[in-house]
């Protein structure tokens, strides 16, 4: 025989402050920006979407680009050195020299919306892409 039970405390304590909250929903959707950004940050560090599927690998130009500001990456015949390798395959997807992307997501929250999102002006391009070339 199998026994599954299943604790909803939780939810229903959520679905409960929601009820309370009547029209001003705001403390709700700073729960809900909270989670969005938090889950946000954690994705940096998995490289991972929402839905678990991996980030798209940097592309060569990136991973050239990227080796180009620091000293070093090459040998004198072009090829990489040992430590271009290290650094060319230690670079995560959207992660760069900073890291500072992964640490600017923030949310508002109001009486019926929350928004999502990071000041840094590359933001968007991260999110929904940029025309070939825009940046070369």
């Amino acid at each position: 025989m199998i026994d599954i039970q299943f604790d909803d405390s939780t939810v229903a304590a959520a679905f409960a402050r929601l009820a309370e909250a009547g029209a001003n929903l705001r403390p709700f959707m700073a729960d809900v920006g909270e989670l969005l950004s938090e889950t946000t940050k954690q994705r940096f560090a998995t490289s991972t979407s929402p839905d678990g599927t991996p980030w798209e690998p940097n592309t060569p130009l990136t991973i050239t680009l990227f080796l180009n500001r620091f000293g070093g990456s090459y040998k004198k015949d072009g090829g990489l050195s040992k430590k271009g390798e290290k650094r060319a395959g230690g670079k995560k997807p959207l992660i760069g020299e900073t890291g500072a992307l992964s640490t600017t997501i923030s949310y508002q929250a109001g009486p019926d919306f929350v928004v999502i999102g990071s000041p840094m002006v590359y933001a968007g391009t991260q999110q929904f892409g940029a025309k070939a070339r825009s940046f070369a």
